[in-house]
């Protein structure tokens, strides 16, 4: 069937029939991973449960080596939790420092430690060393130990990607904080619209650890701009919560805008920089090649 041509300077022209292919608009999931904080850590909680039930039926003695046992685990549930988001929050980054506190490696201690207690007040010694040695090694077989190497540290330059490490810790915690304030007021719009700030200032942040002569660039944006987000966001989440002012709303989305704006402006103006690095390392090394004969012996 023939079709009217028509383009943007043609007589009732239409621009959509001769644009080039549009790019598909981002997805609220796009290069995000699921996460290892979910059901099988949550369930090292209600297993320890049924230990409660067995103390208050025991006599006094045994009843306290049971609660004892049952704090024991549902510690080494909670110290598990808190270690597999510090080592997704490492694996994320590329230049990040080993986490402070091994903290799966001590759950897998006091899950050890547990189960020895119920061996003890329940059977007797031999059955103590099997379930406390049961126990660590299925906990460190489950869910793996922490971290135990810096990542991304150069020997060279150890100062300086130390530096770029702690700034980018800073900015997460801005961020996190940022996503804490805004779960409180339940609004899936606001909390959406925060993820793609989110998303746009990691961008930046991967770009800083690539090149830690970046930092000094983007430090403004990595503390005190994300330090500026962090008080608005509170301060709107605490005044959404309490009177729904929708003037309020809008003005911290326009400020989300702005600062979304200005991050992916300097982001873009760090990797051109990049760019230009490369190519007078490029043109360098042209050079040097030139001036040796290799160019010429390649020809020949």
């Amino acid at each position: 069937m023939a079709k009217r041509y028509g383009s943007t300077y043609s007589p009732k022209g239409d621009a959509s029939q001769t644009a080039g292919p549009v790019a598909p608009a981002p997805r609220p999931f796009d290069g995000k991973k699921p996460t290892r904080v979910g059901a099988r850590s949550n369930l090292l909680f209600f297993a320890a449960l049924p230990l409660a039930w067995k103390a208050f039926r025991a006599e006094p003695v045994v009843m306290v080596g049971y609660l004892v046992a049952l704090g024991a685990l549902v510690g080494a549930a909670f110290l598990t939790r808190e270690g597999l988001k510090a080592e997704e929050a490492y694996e994320s980054r590329k230049v990040a420092r080993r986490p402070a506190i091994p903290r799966k490696i001590f759950g897998s201690v006091l899950t050890g430690l547990g189960l020895g207690l119920v061996g003890w007040f329940g059977w007797g010694p031999m059955e103590t060393v099997i379930f406390a040695v049961l126990g660590v090694v299925l906990h460190s077989l489950a869910f793996g130990i922490d971290p135990l190497r810096n990542k991304g540290f150069d020997e060279v330059d150890l100062f300086q990607q130390d530096r770029v490490a702690k700034a980018v810790e800073e900015a997460e915690a801005h961020l996190k904080a940022m996503r804490e304030a805004l779960d409180r007021t339940g609004d899936r719009q606001a909390e959406d619209r925060l993820e793609k700030f989110i998303a746009t200032a990691r961008a930046m942040f991967r770009t800083v650890e690539d090149d830690p002569r970046d930092l000094t660039a983007a430090r403004k944006y990595l503390g005190v701009y994300l330090l500026g987000a962090r008080d608005a966001t509170m301060k709107f989440a605490n005044l959404w919560q309490k009177t729904r002012n929708t003037q309020a709303r809008d003005d911290w989305f326009a400020l989300l805008d702005d600062l979304e704006a200005n991050f992916d402006a300097r982001h873009k103006a760090l990797l051109l920089d990049d760019k230009t690095d490369l190519d007078i390392e490029i043109e360098v090394l042209r050079d040097r090649l030139a001036r040796e004969g290799v160019t010429s012996n390649l020809k020949n």
